[in-house]
């Protein structure tokens, strides 16, 4: 049995009035109140043994499956995700003036991006609630992934994407996995209500993270992370930020892993967010204890282009509960954090991701890091996914005649055959 546990038992419970529902009805958010769902183990039934069952299994998502809310193992929907590597960043960690950074480079998931993690739980659970049809509303890594899960599964999957405003290898992904993809002329927050309302009086599976099953698979993450440390936490975890369903996983991984005994320390959460969709960072630093909602989002950083996220209250309970921060960035800085990854360090991401790297650096200058703190950055997205945006940032590659001599003088040319966007640190 691979060191087979007895299942937890758990229910949904809302994060507002705390009522309770069975976890086998399909239902998003609370009856009651309106507020957001949580799922909620009984970690007392947590065996003292789990994680010299844990030991025994694959680093993946499934790895964890005592503490994932699906009936069966043997009937899961999954492609292989989980695992990502947890890269010690020696030369970017040197450019920026840290000890000890690392990045979780979730864009080695199947899909490239951390939404598989989700997908694989989500997609599961619409099974086991006899679903046949899924729908979500993305901005693209998304779309990507439920596309990729509905197909492994074998059920319909409908995708909502705001016109124009989605990279095209992001696109490319959900039309070969077979999605009904239709463009709304709108931007995601638009999508999504609309998304939310068909799913609401049709049968059929709202997979964004307003379901709280998805987030379920994706603090896994957490889990991976203290595995790859060797049981400690860092003592900083900088998160890019959109939809912001992503840092609230993360703190709740990290939270059960406390409760049941499994780490005595908890990392501050700091979330990141474009300067063009910052309505968490604004709100947060105006004093506000509600957020203001940014009509029309602007961002190089697609992936997180979202003016209305829909967990804006779990994620701002993990940031206070963390004792953690929320910063915004340029798209200049963005860009110039993507191209330092990966000249420094070999990892090409997505703007999106770059964004926790960009925050990084500039908390690193403020001082509000310390240099000795060990700091673990999300990568939430391969750099494939957008590839448009470094064709449109750097130079072409410089054409020369099928000569050895030309070849020679194209090397010993003092200027850069390919010049990236620059700004000071």
């Amino acid at each position: 049995m691979d060191g087979e546990l007895m299942k937890m038992s758990f229910h949904l419970e809302c994060i507002g009035c705390g009522s309770r529902y069975d976890p086998d009805q399909v239902i998003y958010t609370c009856r009651r109140c309106g507020d957001l769902l949580s799922v909620e183990f009984d970690l007392s039934d947590v065996p003292g043994n789990i994680e010299d069952a844990w030991r025994g299994r694959p680093l993946s998502v499934w790895r964890y499956r005592e503490l994932l809310p699906v009936s069966t193992f043997e009937r899961r929907v999954s492609l292989g995700e989980g695992g990502t590597s947890l890269n010690r960043c020696i030369r970017l960690s040197d450019k920026i003036g840290l000890k000890n950074l690392y990045v979780k480079n979730e864009g080695e998931n199947p899909t490239g991006s951390f939404k598989d993690r989700g997908m694989t739980v989500g997609v599961t659970k619409a099974l086991e609630l006899g679903m046949v049809r899924v729908a979500c509303a993305s901005t693209g890594n998304t779309s990507a992934s439920l596309a990729a899960y509905a197909a492994r599964a074998g059920i319909e999957c409908i995708v909502l994407i705001p016109s124009g405003k989605i990279a095209f290898g992001k696109l490319t992904q959900a039309i070969i996995h077979g999605a009904k993809v239709i463009q709304v002329k709108g931007n995601f927050d638009e999508a999504l209500r609309i998304v939310r309302r068909i799913c609401h009086t049709h049968r059929i599976y709202l997979l964004n993270s307003v379901n709280p099953f998805r987030l379920e698979g994706q603090k896994t993450a957490a889990f991976e992370i203290r595995d790859q440390l060797c049981g400690k936490v860092p003592d900083k975890i900088v998160i890019p930020v959109g939809n912001a369903g992503n840092i609230s996983a993360y703190w709740k991984g990290f939270m059960e892993l406390h409760k049941i005994g499994l780490i005595d320390d908890l990392p501050q959460m700091i979330g990141i967010q474009a300067e063009g969709a910052a309505p968490i960072a604004n709100s947060l630093k105006k004093g506000l204890d509600f957020i203001e909602f940014v009509e029309n989002p602007e961002t190089v950083a697609t992936a997180i282009r979202i003016g209305s996220p829909v967990n804006w209250k779990k994620a701002v309970r993990a940031i206070k509960e963390s004792r953690g921060t929320v910063e915004k960035v340029s798209d200049k800085e963005i860009l110039e954090a993507q191209r330092l990854l990966a000249q420094l360090e070999g990892i090409f991401v997505e703007p999106a991701s770059a964004a926790s790297i960009a925050g990084l650096i500039r908390l690193v200058n403020e001082g509000l890091i310390d240099k000795d703190e060990t700091v673990v950055c999300i990568l939430t997205g391969h750099g494939l996914k957008d590839p448009d945006i470094v064709v449109r940032q750097f130079a072409r590659p410089i054409e020369v005649e099928a000569t050895e001599e030309a070849v020679i003088d194209a090397i010993m040319r003092k200027e850069k055959i390919a010049v990236g966007v620059h700004y000071s640190m």
